[in-house]
């Protein structure tokens, strides 16, 4: 017999409930998430930091290729760090609604409504920004991380998760390029900014647009 020569193993701790407290569970957070939606209007009220502290550790949690775990969350509460993060971001969004965006995208934002401008990013009382680690760098010397943007995907829709369970709003925000995240936050050359998170309470004259999911027939079939 082939003998193991991995690293230790643990026993699953694992509770298995009944068929209708699984499913009492699982509505529960179905209804949950289906509250989930993004907000571009925040309000300045102060969020307590632990919440997002909790939310990055589920985030943690994730699952990653060969467990490399490779990504790195900074919490931006800076408010002169926040209006330059704007300012940078501002200026390629211009770009991009004036040159870069062909027609048939700038068509699919009309029902948002969204603009260049970005007041949320000063707004919100936190920013996280979200890095993936395209390999791991110590003292210069590289090595391999697996399946990188699955794993940070993964990752962020746990984060993403969280902090909707907590009782907090989030955008996902991805201005193009974002490569000034990286000099702004001074995140070493391993380190590609993946997702800019806005987080906090909403303004009370938020106001969403209202969308149509796709059916469960529409996105899923049984085999």
């Amino acid at each position: 017999m082939e003998k193991n020569t991995s690293k230790k193993f643990k026993k699953l701790i694992f509770k298995k409930t009944s068929f209708d407290m699984m499913e009492k569970e699982s509505r529960k957070f179905h209804d949950k998430m289906l509250l989930r939606r993004s907000v571009r209007e925040f309000s300045r009220e102060k969020v307590p930091i632990g919440l997002l502290q909790d939310a990055i550790k589920v985030a943690n949690s994730a699952p990653s290729g060969a467990n490399k775990q490779p990504w790195h969350f900074t919490i931006v509460k800076n408010n002169l760090l926040k209006e330059k993060i704007r300012k940078a971001a501002e200026a390629e969004e211009k770009l991009f609604y004036k040159d870069r965006a062909p027609d048939y995208w700038l068509q699919d934002l009309k029902k948002f409504k969204t603009t260049w401008n970005k007041p949320f990013l000063e707004e919100a009382p936190f920013l996280i920004v979200v890095f993936k680690k395209r390999y791991d760098l110590v003292k210069d010397n590289k090595s391999k991380n697996y399946y990188v943007n699955e794993s940070v995907g993964i990752a962020s829709g746990f984060l993403l998760s969280a902090l909707h369970c907590a009782g907090l709003v989030t955008l996902t925000h991805t201005p193009s390029p974002m490569g000034f995240l990286e000099r702004l936050l001074e995140r070493p050359k391993n380190e590609k900014a993946s997702l800019l998170i806005p987080v906090g309470f909403p303004s009370k004259k938020a106001e969403i647009p209202e969308l149509k999911k796709k059916s469960f027939h529409e996105i899923c079939n049984i085999l």
